[in-house]
């Protein structure tokens, strides 16, 4: 199914369950930690710089936000896991939306899309997201992100490390990418089509 990306608007922010999109529209669950640079991924893949909202500290997607891709799919942006600087409480209550999200919402999840930071090594959090996709059944895509950031000759054990933290095999999908340069774009929005066919 060929998407105009750039044919992308906002939808819904979902801070309860009850305010999920069942739309029966394929989703493509875009997951990562704070401050992984996942709104701004997601703002190179739309063509725009405010789509997604960036926040100067990690942390700020608190809701789960869908944005319609070309009235066919949606984008749907997670809150972030990791650092972000808020209370036990508010990290308990986005972890049980996303895991209420996961549970209620597995047949409408077309594609994971885990968002990692290609300069270092996985983390717990990132291995536990993984594992979810995996152990559902929804197909995953990692994106390696600040791509821009590695000099030449990092990319390779860069990438090789992810590999192996992550236990990929040569049919897993990992795309290096930079949301700064858009390095890795055509290729993502690509994979993201063939998962809609």
């Amino acid at each position: 199914m060929a998407l105009n990306f750039n044919k992308a608007e906002f939808v819904r922010s979902a801070g309860t369950p009850k305010d999920f999109l069942r739309d029966g529209l394929p989703q493509f669950a875009f997951a990562g930690r704070s401050n992984v640079g996942k709104s701004s991924v997601i703002n190179r893949l739309v063509g725009r710089k405010n789509m997604a909202y960036v926040g100067a500290s990690p942390g700020k997607t608190t809701h789960i936000n869908y944005f319609k891709i070309d009235q066919r799919a949606y984008l749907v942006d997670l809150p972030g896991y990791g650092y972000a600087k808020v209370s036990q409480a508010e990290k308990e209550r986005w972890a049980k939306l996303m895991e209420t999200y996961f549970q209620q919402e597995s047949e409408s999840i077309t594609t994971g899309v885990l968002i990692v930071d290609i300069r270092h090594k996985p983390t717990a959090n990132d291995l536990t997201m993984h594992d979810w996709f995996r152990q559902s059944g929804c197909p995953e895509i990692i994106v390696a992100n600040k791509l821009d950031k590695l000099k030449k000759r990092e990319i390779e054990p860069a990438i090789a490390l992810i590999r192996e933290t992550l236990e990929l095999t040569d049919e897993d999908v990992l795309i290096p990418f930079s949301a700064e340069k858009g390095d890795g774009k055509d290729e993502l929005i690509r994979v993201l089509m063939n998962a809609c066919e």
